[in-house]
C-alpha cells in the first residue's frame, strides 16, 4: 500500500480507537490491530502515541475551522451567516466519526501541545467571526473578538449538550433554535437595521 494511503488508514483506525477509549486507555497495539498492521509499521508512520493523536487533532481542528470559514463565506446576509455557522458546529459534532471528542472532550488537555491544538479552534473560528462583526458593527476589534468567542462557545457547548442530553430535538431544529438565540443577541449591534 502506498505510504499516503497507509497513513490515512492508520489515522482512521486511530480515530476509532481514541474516540472509543480516550487517549490514556488507547494502546498502540489496539490501533495497529484495528488497522491490520504490525506495530513496527505503525511506528514507521508515527513515532509515538502522542504524535499520532496530534496528527488526528490537526485534521479535526482543520475540519471545524474550514467548516466555519465556508459557513461565513456562504452568504452576505448576517442572519444566514449565524445560521450557517451554527449548523456547521452541529454537523461536526453529529458526525459519525466522533472526531469532535478529540477537539472538545480530550482527556489530554493538560498536555501543552494538545491544549494548543484545541485552543486553535476557538482562536481561529473566533478570528473569522470577529472580522465579520467588526465590519458590520463598527465595534472595536477587542469588543468584536469577545462577542465572537462567546458565539463560538455557544455553538460548541450547545452542540455537545444537544448530542448527549436533548432527546426529541432534531439536529436541524437544535441548530436553528440556538442560531435564533445568537442572532437575536448579535443583531442588536449593527450599524444599520438592514442585517
Amino acid at each position: 500500500m502506498p505510504r499516503r494511503e497507509r497513513r490515512a488508514q492508520l489515522l482512521e483506525s486511530a480515530l476509532e480507537v481514541f474516540v472509543a477509549h480516550g487517549y490514556h486507555a488507547a494502546a498502540m497495539d489496539d490501533i495497529a490491530e484495528r488497522a491490520g498492521v504490525s506495530k513496527p509499521v505503525l511506528y514507521q508512520h508515527f513515532p509515538g502515541k502522542l504524535d499520532l493523536y496530534l496528527a488526528l487533532l490537526d485534521t479535526s481542528c482543520d475540519t471545524i475551522i474550514e467548516n466555519c470559514r465556508v459557513a461565513l463565506a456562504s452568504t452576505q446576509d448576517n442572519k444566514h451567516r449565524v445560521e450557517a455557522t451554527m449548523a456547521a458546529f452541529y454537523e461536526y459534532v453529529a458526525s459519525d466519526t466522533g472526531a469532535f471528542r478529540l477537539v472538545f472532550e480530550s482527556d489530554l488537555t493538560s498536555e501543552p501541545a494538545v491544549r494548543g491544538h484545541v485552543d486553535r479552534v476557538t482562536t481561529e473560528c473566533a478570528a473569522l467571526i470577529t472580522d465579520v462583526i467588526t465590519e458590520d458593527t463598527g465595534l472595536p476589534k477587542e469588543a468584536s473578538h469577545l462577542l465572537a468567542v462567546s458565539l463560538v462557545g455557544m455553538a460548541q457547548v450547545s452542540a455537545r449538550f444537544w448530542l448527549t442530553e436533548t432527546g426529541g430535538i432534531t439536529q436541524r431544529d437544535a441548530a436553528a433554535l440556538v442560531a435564533g438565540l445568537a442572532w437575536r443577541g448579535i443583531r442588536g449591534y449593527p450599524l444599520t437595521d438592514e442585517h
